[in-house]
């Protein structure tokens, strides 16, 4: 794709859902607080699964194309983007927000978003080959078929039944459609409570906040039989198969620790297959090494900042500190296994030169195999207001965050999925087919 030789223009919403051009103002983004003008060659087409979001009472800031000042779209709300998984955004939409009632956005991302020459545009980068979680490749009739096969199957199965039913149907998770489609990554939601209190919690808000949650938090305890009973055959006849303990629409799997355990010593005995991978806080060091002891093959900690401060003002935590997130990590390396961070990517906190050098710590402390560059679904003026940053401090930009990261550690990975056994073995390149 050829380069934009100049910024695309900004957007607007007139608030009936129709979004237009405003050809008096470029495109800027925003990092931390502040709005910035955002380099041509950081901005690509808008990847297909993409979104456009109107964020009502606010008011898209851009540059003026006559005066290069920049000042406000007077003309509608500001517009932002949601990219699909593998894409990592470089800056956030940059607006003003004019109308004191205007509601606190949903948790979604919110990336910068301009329009050039017909065609959306948006400030990021592919951080991963993996197709796993592309539109074109689920097909609808399939993924029915399987939802059909897989309940007749396991006709008591609560898991297999909340896969179904809240996952695929109702939430349409990517993950969940993928398992129904016989491939891949199996979520396995294992745990109904949790040890955190995330302000930007997908699956639990309480009453008093504004903002709900978007998918409802698993029920039940499931049992070790429950969860062996279908993921021995998925690791059994899924391509590149990976059986996923913890969910983001659940609670923390770590405190369902023992029926895990359970779990993979069971699934162990009938199949040598596939990788079995836990997402979580990493708050139990002690229950992470009892599960590399059963068979764990990777783990997932998920964190919005390798500072401490930040860490523990946003997640909350309950009996665990940011130390015990940092030895679960530990405790994986140590018995070979791979270790990724979740990383919550917010344009002007990811990319100070603070979060830059704790970033740096933490993976000389843990010897960290992976980082996914994940995009933070949070309103960003609430956010900052919660964990109460009201300077974010020197920035370097994502882009150059990445590409100092990657010069310095060049066997950590970067991407966005928890990898297959055969990217774990070596194979890393391996570029998956539909």
């Amino acid at each position: 794709m050829a380069q934009l030789q100049q910024s695309p223009y900004l957007m607007y919403s007139d608030g009936e859902g129709n979004i237009f051009e405003d050809e008096t103002l470029y495109a800027v983004g925003r990092a931390g607080w502040d709005a910035f003008p955002i380099p041509t060659e950081d901005w690509i087409l808008l990847p297909t699964g993409g979104n456009l979001y109107e964020l009502p009472g606010r008011r898209g800031i851009g540059i003026d194309v006559q005066t290069g000042e920049m000042r406000l779209c007077e003309k509608g709300w500001a517009v932002a983007a949601f990219i699909p998984p593998a894409h990592t955004g470089l800056f956030m939409a940059a607006y003003e927000t004019v109308d004191p009632e205007a509601p606190t956005l949903p948790l979604f991302c919110y990336t910068a978003a301009g329009w050039h020459n017909n065609e959306f545009y948006v400030p990021a980068v592919r951080i991963e080959k993996d197709i796993r979680q592309e539109c074109g490749g689920f097909e609808q009739e399939q993924i029915d078929n399987g939802l059909g096969k897989f309940l007749e199957a396991y006709p008591h199965n609560r898991l297999v039944k909340h896969l179904a039913e809240n996952c695929c149907n109702t939430y349409h998770c990517p993950a969940a459609r993928n398992y129904f489609m016989g491939r891949w990554e199996c979520p396995v939601p294992s745990s109904p409570a949790c040890n955190a209190n995330c302000i930007g919690c997908i699956s639990f808000q309480p009453q008093e906040e504004e903002i709900v949650s978007t998918q409802d938090r698993l029920t039940f305890k499931p049992t070790a039989e429950e969860i062996i009973e279908f993921t021995v055959p998925h690791l059994e006849s899924a391509p590149f198969p990976i059986v996923s303990f913890g969910q983001g629409c659940e609670g923390e799997p770590l405190l369902m620790w023992e029926t895990i355990r359970k779990s993979i010593l069971e699934i162990r005995k009938h199949t040598s297959k596939g990788s079995i991978n836990i997402n979580t806080n990493g708050s139990k060091p002690a229950a992470v090494d009892a599960l590399c002891q059963a068979g764990l093959n990777s783990i997932r900690v998920s964190t919005n900042s390798a500072q401490k401060h930040i860490y523990e003002a946003y997640y909350r935590p309950n009996n665990y500190e940011f130390e015990d997130i940092v030895e679960s990590l530990k405790v994986v390396r140590k018995y070979g296994g791979w270790a990724s961070i979740n990383y919550f990517v917010f344009p002007g906190m990811t990319d100070t030169v603070e979060e830059y050098e704790a970033l740096r710590k933490l993976i000389q402390d843990t010897d960290l195999t992976m980082i996914q560059w994940r995009n933070f679904n949070i309103d960003p003026d609430w956010y900052l207001g919660k964990i109460g940053i009201v300077e974010t401090g020197e920035l370097m930009g994502v882009k150059q965050l990445q590409e100092l990261i990657h010069e310095e550690f060049p066997d950590v990975k970067f991407g966005y999925y928890n990898p297959p056994i055969e990217r774990i073995n070596g194979d890393y390149d391996l570029h998956f087919a539909h």
